[in-house]
């Protein structure tokens, strides 16, 4: 866990800490006053961050951090970027910015950058990984966003993020899973875990009765998978059976039409079903009885 956390703020550091894009310097003594040159700026020119994954924030948390503000202030500054209109742009920090207006304050402390848009969500992201705000489906949607508006795959994204490219794939494809069984994710109702294992059973109806047996019967992960691999060997088994069925008929079939133009005929036939059947002949009488035969 520590290997990934010193991965992420290198990752961040670089984004960050450079000549190009931390512009805090050109703003001291300018807009307000200064604490360790660190420039506060007045709540009133912060808009909000689009890129911002995170959706939910807990009014009673909000509150204790509020109420920690008001006696010791903000010990961690938000982090903005810069905008042409004079205006500054929340890119990390929305859960202490929103308790700082709760708490009454006018201003707070801000690392200010001036950075391009593709990199919002990126630098909004891994500062929520490190602090471990995020649920599944925060993350989920935000991984989803990275790749979807700035055409990244899931290995460029694991680069990126310092990610593993599983892990990242296995986040995106909770948000195929039924709707009700998102929001128990996202409540904490179900582990991480019990969502890995549902994502691998393909019917909806299946998925959600196990679900529902997660939670009225309590299942642990490993009972979860245990009923996702006995569902999943049975599928198979039954597809087997179907599969042995449609041959036992084609040869049922390839017997009758021998029979019947006096001939033995062959069946080529792939995978997909698609194939040829070969009638062979010796003479052309053969050949005109075949064809009356098959014109019946």
């Amino acid at each position: 866990m520590n290997t990934k956390k010193r991965a992420l703020g290198r990752g961040l550091g670089a984004l960050l800490q450079t000549s190009e894009t931390d512009i805090s310097a050109e703003y001291e003594g300018k807009l307000h006053s200064l604490v360790n040159t660190i420039p506060f700026i007045s709540i009133d020119l912060i808009i909000a961050n689009p890129y911002q994954p995170r959706n939910g924030f807990d009014e009673n948390s909000l509150s204790e951090l509020a109420e920690s503000i008001k006696e010791h202030g903000i010990i961690q500054p938000v982090t903005v970027n810069k905008l042409d209109d004079e205006k500054f742009q929340l890119i990390s920090g929305e859960r202490r910015l929103r308790a700082s207006i709760m708490a009454g304050l006018k201003a707070v402390p801000a690392y200010i950058k001036n950075v391009e848009k593709d990199s919002l969500l990126q630098i909004a992201l891994v500062e929520n990984i490190q602090r471990e705000e995020l649920n599944p489906m925060e993350l989920a949607l935000g991984f989803q966003r990275l790749s979807e508006e700035f055409n990244l795959t899931h290995d460029e994204l694991s680069k990126k993020l310092s990610k593993n490219r599983t892990t990242i794939t296995n986040y995106i494809r909770l948000l195929k899973l039924p709707a009700e069984i998102q929001v128990a994710i996202k409540a904490n109702k179900i582990s991480m875990g019990h969502a890995r294992a549902l994502i691998n059973v393909d019917d909806e109806k299946t998925q959600l009765a196990i679900f529902n047996d997660i939670i009225n019967k309590y299942l642990s992960v490993r009972k979860t998978e245990e009923i996702v691999r006995n569902i999943s060997a049975k599928t198979k088994s039954s597809a087997k059976t179907i599969k042995f069925s449609i041959v036992d008929e084609y040869i049922k079939m390839k017997e009758n039409l021998s029979k019947r133009l006096n001939t033995k005929i062959e069946i080529k036939m792939n995978k997909k079903g698609k194939g040829n059947i070969i009638i062979p002949f010796n003479t052309k009488q053969d050949f005109e009885n075949i064809i009356k035969t098959l014109g019946k």
